[in-house]
C-alpha cells in the first residue's frame, strides 16, 4: 500500500461559482449549469462582497476545483468586471464567463479586457446558454452567438446613425423606458416586447442605474424629456 499516492487517484470534483444578485435569475443560472454539467458542484453569491469572501475562502481551503465562474455585471455593491480581475489573479484555472443582459460594446470589451473568457446573454434560451457553456468548456469560441455577430459587425464599416442617447441607453432600453413610463409593469412590458419578465426587470434596473433615478415617476419624466411619451 502506498499512502503517498492516494491523492493521485482521488478524482477532483469540478465546481462552478454563480455571481448574481437576483434570486430568480440566480436559480435560472444554476439550473443552466446543472443542465450543461450534471456532475458539477454549484455555489452562488449575490453580491460582489460575498463573491470575494467566497473566493478568498476557496483559495485558502478549496472544496473542489473551480472550473467555471458565471458573473453578472450589474451587482448591487459594485461591478462584476472587478471580480473578473480577482478571478484572473486568484483562480487562473477557472473559466470566467460573463452572464448578463448587456449586449453593448463597452460592457463586452471591458469584460474581455478584465479577463472574461466567455460572454453570454441571459435573454438567450436556456438550452442555447447551456450548449454555449459546454463549447466554452471544450475550448471552442467562447461567445454567445449574438455577441459573436456583434463583434463581426464591429469590424464592418458602419453607416451614419443617429446620435446616441445622452445617458447611453440602448435601443432596447429606450423601448422599455417608454413602456414603463406609460404605466406598464415589467411583466406587462415583457409581453408587449416578447421577452421574459426577468429580462425586462433586468433592463429596468439598468435604466434606473444609467439615468440615476429610483422611481417610476422619475422614469416617466425622463421618458417625456426624450419625447417617448
Amino acid at each position: 500500500m502506498a499512502p503517498d499516492d492516494a491523492s493521485d487517484t482521488t478524482p477532483v470534483r469540478r465546481g462552478c461559482l454563480v455571481v448574481e444578485d437576483r434570486p430568480d435569475t440566480r436559480e435560472w443560472m444554476e439550473a443552466v449549469v446543472a443542465d450543461a454539467f450534471p456532475d458539477m458542484a454549484v455555489v452562488a453569491a449575490g453580491t460582489l462582497r460575498d463573491a470575494r469572501r467566497w473566493l478568498e475562502g476557496h483559495v485558502e481551503a478549496p472544496a473542489f476545483h473551480l472550473a467555471l465562474a458565471l458573473v453578472d455585471l450589474g451587482l448591487p455593491d459594485g461591478s462584476g468586471v472587478d471580480f473578473l480581475a480577482d478571478l484572473a489573479r486568484d483562480a487562473p484555472g477557472a473559466l470566467s464567463v460573463v452572464a448578463t443582459i448587456y449586449d453593448d460594446d463597452t460592457h463586452l470589451f471591458d469584460s474581455l479586457a478584465a479577463g472574461a473568457q466567455g460572454y453570454i446573454l441571459k435573454q438567450d434560451a436556456p438550452d442555447a446558454v447551456a450548449a454555449c457553456l459546454q463549447r466554452i468548456d471544450a475550448g471552442e469560441p467562447p461567445l454567445s452567438p449574438s455577441i459573436a455577430r456583434r463583434m463581426l459587425e464591429k469590424l464592418r464599416p458602419k453607416a451614419p446613425s443617429a446620435p446616441p442617447d445622452d445617458a447611453g441607453l440602448s435601443a432596447r432600453e429606450t423601448e422599455v423606458l417608454a413602456l414603463i413610463a406609460k404605466g406598464l409593469s415589467a411583466p406587462e412590458a415583457a409581453r408587449v416586447i416578447g421577452l421574459k419578465p426577468q429580462t425586462v426587470a433586468g433592463y429596468v434596473k439598468v435604466i434606473y442605474q444609467k439615468l440615476h433615478i429610483t422611481s417610476r415617476a422619475e422614469a416617466a419624466l425622463a421618458a417625456a424629456r426624450r419625447g417617448l411619451t
